[in-house]
């Protein structure tokens, strides 16, 4: 009973017994969505024996290759204080068009550069409406998803464009050692995602504007610009992401891309991306498209119906909001 005492007492035992308290919840605060996505694979694992099949490994990482390119650009959207809805809309539109030109016979590079250059430039629109006309992303974005899904439609007349070339659809189906090609697309535009928002003037304006919009101006950031680029290299990101789908799939379809927006975003709000901007980095995105392929997999694999896994996805998405509003209302 002494020794409790002289320890409750002591300064230096409660300031050591706080310290640790401290590094435990900045540790959490870090590695928390590590920690969970391990649980998740150890549960799965679990719950289905097939899960740890390298093959199905394999499989998960390329499924949500895709979403983790656009949730890229949209984390950094978001750390403006911004949101894009257009992503899968514009991936049909890149899709289709991309199509057209990668027939056999013709040359690889127009098919990409198309593309590329449909995603960088419907993603400029969006950004010049939202900052120079002084619109609201939600609008803004909201408009670019509607005309892009009419135009891949109108594009088309509703119908997919097929008999794509084999070296076009080793973007969405082709292998390197086993490993497949989205996959070393995916790692490759978190490298350089991460290095423009950590080493660059363009990612700590970017985390400048979200923390402050008004305080960014004062010092002299041109708001207006980083938030273009910002648009736009997310609009390069959805552009890559429609190209490997289309190859993925073997053609061209107006209707492709259906709530990849939504899938983005929460990869984005799961991976630690805060919705009150200043907040969010690419690695934690990059597991948060993770953890969404492994619940969806894992529930695959056990037979669970389609419609549980949206009601279970959108719970984990509003679970994921509340801790971060608890998170701000602390701070």
């Amino acid at each position: 009973m002494k020794t409790q005492e002289s320890a409750v007492s002591n300064p230096t035992v409660l300031a050591n017994s706080v310290n640790r308290k401290k590094q435990m919840a900045a540790i959490l605060n870090k590695y928390g969505i590590v920690f969970i996505f391990i649980a998740m694979c150890i549960l799965m694992s679990i719950l289905s024996p097939a899960f740890l099949n390298i093959n199905n490994i394999i499989n998960v990482v390329r499924q949500i290759a895709f979403i983790g390119i656009v949730g890229m650009g949209m984390t950094m959207i978001i750390i403006t204080t911004g949101i894009d809805l257009s992503p899968g809309s514009v991936i049909a539109l890149v899709s289709v068009v991309a199509a057209t030109f990668a027939h056999p016979g013709g040359s690889i590079i127009v098919p990409i550069i198309l593309g590329m250059l449909i995603g960088a430039g419907t993603g400029f629109i969006n950004g010049a409406i939202s900052a120079k006309g002084k619109i609201p992303p939600f609008i803004a974005t909201l408009g670019m998803m509607t005309a892009a899904r009419g135009l891949s439609l109108l594009y088309t007349d509703g119908r997919p464009i097929g008999n794509l070339s084999d070296s076009f659809m080793f973007l969405g189906k082709g292998d390197i050692a086993g490993i497949p090609f989205p996959i070393f697309i995916f790692l490759l535009a978190g490298i350089v995602s991460h290095i423009l928002l950590n080493q660059t003037r363009f990612g700590k304006y970017t985390y400048a504007i979200g923390g402050n919009e008004q305080a960014a101006r004062i010092c002299g950031i041109p708001v207006d610009r980083y938030k273009i680029l910002i648009y736009t290299y997310a609009g390069l990101l959805t552009g890559i992401a429609g190209l490997m789908l289309t190859a993925r799939i073997s053609a061209g379809q107006p209707s492709l891309g259906v709530g990849y927006e939504l899938d983005a975003i929460a990869a984005a709000v799961i991976g630690g991306t805060s919705l009150n901007g200043g907040i969010g980095t690419i690695p934690g995105t990059m597991i948060g498209a993770l953890i969404i392929g492994v619940l969806n997999n894992g529930l695959d694999l056990m037979n669970v119906s389609s419609y549980w896994q949206q009601i279970l996805k959108g719970a984990i998405i509003v679970a994921a909001v509340l801790l971060d509003s608890r998170k701000n209302k602390k701070a």
